[in-house]
């Protein structure tokens, strides 16, 4: 009795398999494709399983050399932190590449490569998440006791200077100016801090996603982005979000804003995009908790300078920033509300392509089952 499958058994394997799987023929045409591929390049299985290699990948790319590398040596390869580009999508992903030759032909040489794709970022998405969960903790504790033992004292260092400054001669009174704005400046930054640490559960209600991207790009347009083009590449058919319509908007509007800044008022080809997808096959769970599907993602994508590398893994840590002056309080907060409704946000920079994305669960039922796609 064989204990090789068959090309049907083989190919059922290959589908229920969660990660990306190419089948490269000899004339590097796709021979296969499974569900997890459709997702990663973005491209249906009709359409991909049609589709060359080089098609989906630019010329150079790593995934062509090591196709051939197989194909010479008859043996299977791996490659770990891959840098792939995906010519539909304009994206970079890091990935792990096993390559490996599916069979030979008559000549001896391999007929065809089997790739597999793991990517990286998923894996550091979930882990980079929790962190940024424990450090909201964190704000919200500090936050509680920067409301209670600063403000109040503050607020008697303002008035005292008030009075001073009707005592003092004229020539030190700009002294006593300083000490309010100076004081003023610090309760700001505490009432930031306060807002961080906020415990009040959630108000959630269905979200039309969109109805929050559009009000965000009209309050961008009418003042922080009048520099910036923006363009918005929506998928109609995504579901409600499960979410707080006015704690999103707030989360995307930070993250406008800071492209926009980034970007710059004298650029002159400044470029937002804003993308919105479906993608089925996301998830993440948490120990002792339910695994949760995260398939709406958002991406704000912007053509600034990007984000210093040494930055990145704890760039939604409190008093990190790339501003001059800049407190360091915004991403903390777009990942503290983001981790409030379940989701996920993630960072990749590179110069002149700096992209968050950020991924959401759907509307649940009362029936348990998820809100379907509008079509």
């Amino acid at each position: 009795m064989s204990i090789h499958p068959s090309p049907h058994e083989e190919a059922g394997i290959l589908a229920i398999l969660p990660l990306p799987v190419l089948v490269v023929g000899a004339d590097d045409r796709l021979a296969y494709a499974n569900s997890a591929a459709e997702t990663f390049f973005g491209v249906s299985l009709p359409v991909l399983r049609r589709q060359r290699l080089c098609d989906l990948v630019p010329f150079g790319s790593p995934a062509l050399a090591m196709v051939e590398e197989v194909r010479e040596r008859g043996a299977g390869i791996t490659g770990y932190r891959v840098e792939l580009a995906l010519t539909r999508t304009q994206e970079e992903r890091i990935v792990d590449i096993y390559a490996a030759p599916r069979g030979s032909g008559e000549d001896g040489e391999t007929d065809a490569v089997v790739l597999l794709l793991q990517e990286r970022t998923n894996a550091e998405k979930m882990g980079r998440q929790l962190t940024h969960r424990t450090a909201a903790r964190s704000l919200t504790a500090l936050g509680a006791i920067l409301a209670h033992e600063i403000k109040n004292p503050l607020s008697g260092i303002r008035g005292a200077a008030q009075l001073l400054e009707t005592a003092v001669p004229a020539e030190d009174r700009p002294l006593t100016r300083l000490i309010c704005d100076e004081t003023d400046r610090i309760v700001k930054l505490v009432e930031r801090m306060e807002t961080l640490g906020e415990g009040r559960p959630l108000a959630r209600a269905p979200v039309n996603i969109h109805d929050v991207l559009d009000h965000v790009v009209r309050l961008a347009h009418s003042g922080f982005a009048r520099h910036v083009r923006i363009v918005q590449n929506y998928d109609p058919s995504l579901p409600p979000v499960d979410g707080n319509r006015d704690q999103l908007i707030q989360v995307f509007l930070n993250l406008v804003k800071n492209a926009a800044e980034a970007i710059g008022e004298g650029a002159e080809d400044g470029e937002i995009v804003l993308t919105t997808a479906f993608r089925p096959g996301v998830q993440m769970q948490v120990a002792g908790q339910e695994r949760v599907r995260l398939p709406l993602e958002i991406s704000v994508r912007d053509n600034g300078p990007g984000v210093p590398a040494d930055m990145l893994p704890n760039l939604f840590d409190p008093f990190v920033t790339t501003k001059t002056g800049g407190t360091g309080l915004g991403l903390a907060l777009v990942a503290k509300i983001v981790g409030e409704h379940g989701g996920i946000i993630e960072c990749d920079s590179a110069a002149h392509r700096t992209t968050f994305r950020v991924l959401l669960p759907v509307v649940t039922l009362r029936d348990g089952r998820e809100a379907t796609a509008a079509r």
